[in-house]
C-alpha cells in the first residue's frame, strides 16, 4: 500500500467503513449492487486482451473489488481509496494490489482499460473535475462504470451523514459524462423495487428527526439503523430485485429507482 499526499478527507464519513464492513456481504442493497456490476463487468472486459488493467477508485472496504478480482482474472486489478481505514479491510477481501490515493492528484501514469467508479462521484464538490480525469486515466476505447444516488426527493439524514454533495437525475449525470468527453453507452435507473421503501421510510424518520434533530447523534445513530439487516425483509427485497438485475445485466432502461448505473467510453 503506498501513500500519497492526499486531501482532507471530508468528503467520506471514515466512521461508517466499520459498519459496511459488518454488513456488506449479507445486506440486499449491497449483494443486488455487487451482482449488477458483476454481470457489466463480464460482458465489458469478455473482449479485452490479456493484461489489461482495471483501476476501481474509492474501493472501500472492498466488496466489489472481490468481484472484480474474481471476473477479471487476465487482467491486473488495482483498488484505490483515500482512506486507509478503507484499505485495512479491503485487505483482508482481495490480494489485489491497493493505493491510498486522492482521485485529484490520481498516482498512476500507464492508462486503464477499465475504471469502476462506484457511489464515488456524489461525495465530490467538484464531480465534472473528477469525470474529466478519470477520462484522461483511460485508453482511448477505455470504459468507465460508475453508480450514483438518484432523486433529489431522497435527500435526507442519510446523505448528509454519508456527506454526499448530490442525488442526480439522468439527464444531469448524461450531460456531465457528455461535457467530459465520454460517449455514454447506456445509462438507466436501479434499485426500482425499493423506492417506495426508502422514499416512506425517510419521510417517516425525517418527521421524527424534526424533534430530535437538535441531539448530538441523531442523524448518525438513524442511518445506522437504516442499514441494519433485518433477516425476512432481507431477503424479500432480495429475491424482488433478482429480476431487476437481469433486466439492468441485458442494459434494459428501468423508468425509476433509488440509483442510477451508467456505462461509458473514451471515444477511439
Amino acid at each position: 500500500m503506498t501513500a500519497y499526499r492526499l486531501g482532507s478527507g471530508k468528503s467520506y464519513n471514515p466512521d461508517l467503513f466499520a459498519r459496511l464492513a459488518e454488513i456488506e456481504d449479507r445486506h440486499f442493497w449491497f449483494k443486488t449492487r455487487r451482482k449488477i456490476i458483476g454481470s457489466l463487468i463480464a460482458q465489458m472486459t469478455m473482449d479485452f486482451p490479456p493484461g489489461y488493467r482495471v483501476l476501481e477508485v474509492g474501493c472501500g472496504t472492498g466488496s466489489v473489488l472481490r468481484v472484480l478480482e474474481s471476473i477479471c482474472r487476465r487482467g491486473i486489478v488495482i483498488g484505490m481509496d483515500l482512506f486507509a481505514e478503507a484499505l485495512l479491510h479491503a485487505r483482508q477481501r482481495s490480494s489485489c494490489f491497493l493505493v491510498q490515493g486522492d482521485v485529484h492528484a490520481l498516482p498512476f501514469r500507464p492508462k486503464f482499460n477499465l475504471i469502476g467508479l462506484f457511489d464515488v462521484l456524489e461525495h465530490l464538490p467538484d464531480d465534472q473535475q473528477v469525470l474529466s480525469k478519470l477520462h484522461d486515466l483511460l485508453i482511448p476505447g477505455g470504459a468507465l462504470l460508475l453508480t450514483v444516488p438518484a432523486h433529489k426527493s431522497l435527500w435526507s439524514y442519510f446523505d448528509e451523514t454519508a456527506r454526499h454533495c448530490r442525488r442526480y437525475k439522468p439527464a444531469e449525470l448524461r450531460r456531465k459524462l457528455d461535457h467530459a468527453g465520454y460517449r455514454v453507452e447506456y445509462l438507466s435507473y436501479y434499485m426500482m423495487v425499493t423506492f417506495p421503501l426508502v422514499w416512506g421510510w425517510r419521510r417517516l424518520a425525517a418527521m421524527a428527526g424534526q424533534r430530535q434533530s437538535a441531539e448530538a447523534g441523531w442523524a448518525r445513530d438513524v442511518t445506522h439503523r437504516e442499514l441494519r439487516i433485518m433477516p425476512i425483509l432481507n431477503e424479500i427485497l432480495g429475491l424482488l430485485l433478482t429480476p431487476e438485475s437481469r433486466l439492468v445485466a441485458r442494459r434494459r432502461i428501468l423508468p425509476m429507482g433509488t440509483s442510477l448505473m451508467a456505462v461509458c467510453r473514451r471515444p477511439l
